[in-house]
């Protein structure tokens, strides 16, 4: 009964598709509207045998086939959707139904695509039209490449549908290639029937493409990485994971790896190994170390597009300004960008510029190689801003140059968001610029302090646990910028409980710090031996510590006590600002005339007034001796 059911529907299938034909060789004969049809796999298994012998048997006098009419260009495009994209829609058994995109061989069932193309228009708009219907059949060959692509990053490499769908879709080249060399495949006997769906999936598979995308996400390339590097490697990916390989025996890690694939050239690929082993070779011949290469070449992979010629040139270019191996070494670890980022003719623009400073060639090439970040920095909009700022608050070429020298790294940082603040800051305080310049000359590291996290902090402390007041702190500043850069929590605070535990009070400490703000940096262990000799040995009241806070800015071993000595020896007697503040020659002989004055006084020779006259001594001459003598740190 089974094998009757069968037999009769092959038989009325086989009727169908005959019908359906003859329809088509006699289209006079069959009706306005023509419902094609699908068959399953049974069905075009006969139809392909009947088709064939169709073909066999055709008279060889019978006239060629007619073109079909010319049809609107949404037509042709669905023509060529249904010609060239060949996913099968499921299906059941024996089924029949219209046709559409989703036919496995819709084109044994179709017109002739040339025909269809073909138009009566002339030769000019029939080349046109064929230009658009190429275009479009490229675009539709493009996607299904990509479909390809994508199920097989799916199903062998067992990558995400989302992972795998912004990889497909950031290989426009590799698809390109893929599509091209599929149809070149054609060519080959043993692929000459195949359909480009297998030629495709061959193409992919000979390339080692799953492998590769699967190494390289292992290696934490990114999927936009990933894509651009195989678009660069033009199909030859097996480049790739040779690059790579050799990019980690130079120490590169990471990330940095995809950063010396993109930002290296195209023809990175393309180079020899040789060629980078010779430049990699004569860096690490110049002081550059084996383990600094990594962290150079990932952070300026430009170098590896470069030739050992140009690469040489370079190197020559700092050499010559005066650096040896290791400073040059060290430059290039601190700022890579220096040796492959910029171009000569940029470079010497910016040495030029830095000469106008008043520094010699040498001196540039010093500078350099202690701060290589100046390279990377724009004349227009970073150094010549900041020198007009400089000018505006009344620093000296002189001065501008001190501080390049000992703070380039402000030539670096931005005028606007970083020095500006800092400067209305002091000025709110009621320092002039004036006076604000010579803070800048004279502590230049003030600019590189953060205002909300250093300064400001500092300021108030000063203001609320020092004792300054708000009419001396402008003064205390202005005189010692420093303490702007001091830690409150290991020397402030420290300090001050210090002076704070010998008697002072908090509204004396800060009169004591408006005379001398260095009172609060120094150490709190060099200023205990001297407090103790002054009470103890000298027999001093506090007062007059209070009086001349100088005092803690004098050497115990070299001044202190050899001039107390003396005093002792001579029996005279000084105050501490008269007994310090000058030179060894002036205390001698002020010593001389006291005992003088002493010995004449008891030879009743002199009265008692004239002994004071050696304790007159002006307030300007006295700060600049003190400001003449080192500090104990």
């Amino acid at each position: 009964m089974l094998l009757h059911c069968n037999a009769s529907c092959t038989t009325s299938t086989f009727s169908l598709i005959s019908s359906s034909l003859r329809r088509q060789d006699h289209p006079d004969e069959s009706q306005d509207t023509v419902i094609r049809r699908r068959h399953n796999a049974r069905s075009i298994s006969l139809f392909t045998r009947h088709n064939r012998d169709l073909k066999l048997n055709k008279n060889p006098n019978e006239p060629p086939e007619t073109s079909v009419p010319p049809r609107h260009d949404d037509d042709r495009s669905k023509l060529l959707e249904l010609s060239l994209v060949t996913r099968r829609t499921p299906q059941f058994p024996g089924s029949i139904y219209a046709q559409s995109a989703s036919d496995p061989d819709i084109a044994s069932s179709l017109p002739s695509l040339r025909k269809f193309i073909g138009s009566s228009d002339g030769d000019e708009d029939e080349g046109e039209s064929e230009r658009e219907m190429i275009a479009k059949a490229l675009e539709i060959r493009r996607k299904v490449t990509k479909e390809i692509i994508k199920e097989s990053l799916v199903r062998k490499g067992r990558f995400g549908i989302t992972y795998a769908t912004n990889v497909t879709d950031r290989l426009g080249e590799f698809v390109d290639h893929v599509m091209i060399e599929a149809a070149a495949l054609k060519r080959l006997p043993e692929y000459s029937e195949t359909r480009f769906n297998i030629r495709a999936r061959s193409v992919i598979e000979d390339s080692n493409f799953v492998p590769l995308v699967r190494w390289l996400k292992y290696n934490e390339f990114s999927y936009n990485r990933i894509g651009k590097i195989i678009c660069m490697s033009k199909g030859n990916l097996d480049s790739i994971r040779v690059m790579i390989e050799w990019l980690k025996t130079i120490h590169v890690k990471g990330e940095f790896i995809g950063v010396a694939f993109l930002r290296s050239g195209d023809n990175i690929l393309q180079r020899s190994r040789e060629e980078l082993d010779e430049i990699v070779e004569y860096l690490e011949s110049n002081g550059v170390r084996r383990d600094w290469m990594g962290y150079v070449v990932g952070r300026c992979p430009e170098l590896l597009s470069f030739s050992i010629e140009e690469v040489k040139t370079r190197v020559d270019f700092f050499l010559n300004m005066g650096m040896n191996q290791n400073d040059f070494g060290t430059m290039v670890f601190d700022y890579p960008k220096i040796l492959g980022f910029f171009s000569f003719e940029e470079m010497e623009k910016k040495i030029s510029y830095l000469k106008e400073f008043g520094l010699s060639t040498e001196d540039v090439g010093k500078l350099l190689a202690f701060k290589p970040h100046l390279m990377g920095c724009s004349i227009e909009e970073r150094w010549k801003p900041l020198v007009k700022y400089f000018y505006y608050l009344g620093i000296s070429k002189e001065g501008m140059k001190r501080i390049l020298v000992v703070k380039p790294i402000l030539y670096c940082i931005d005028l606007e968001k970083t020095i500006a603040p800092k400067v209305r800051f002091l000025q709110d305080m009621g320092i002039p610029n004036e006076a604000i310049g010579n803070m800048l000359v004279k502590f230049p590291s003030l600019l590189t302090n953060s205002l909300y996290k250093k300064i400001r902090p500092v300021v108030i402390f000063l203001l609320t646990r020092a004792g300054v007041s708000q009419k001396n702190i402008g003064k205390v500043i202005a005189m010692d910028p420093a303490l702007l850069g001091c830690s409150i929590g290991t020397k402030l605070e420290p300090n001050m409980r210090y002076y704070v535990s010998l008697g002072i009070r908090i509204h004396q400490l800060g009169e004591m710090i408006a005379d001398f703000p260095m009172l609060l940096r120094y150490n709190v262990d060099i200023l205990r031996p001297k407090y103790s000799y002054l009470r103890r040995t000298m027999i001093r009241p506090l007062q007059d510590l209070i009086e001349f806070p100088r005092f803690f800015s004098y050497s115990l071993e070299r001044r202190i006590i050899p001039r107390h000595t003396l005093m002792v020896e001579n029996r005279v007697n000084f105050k501490l600002r008269f007994m310090l503040a000058c030179t060894d020659e002036e205390f001698e002989r002020r010593v001389r005339d006291k005992v003088e004055r002493r010995e004449r006084f008891e030879a009743g020779l002199d009265s008692e007034d004239s002994q004071l006259l050696d304790e007159t001594i002006s307030d300007e001459d006295e700060e600049k001796i003190a400001f003449s003598d080192s500090p104990d740190e």
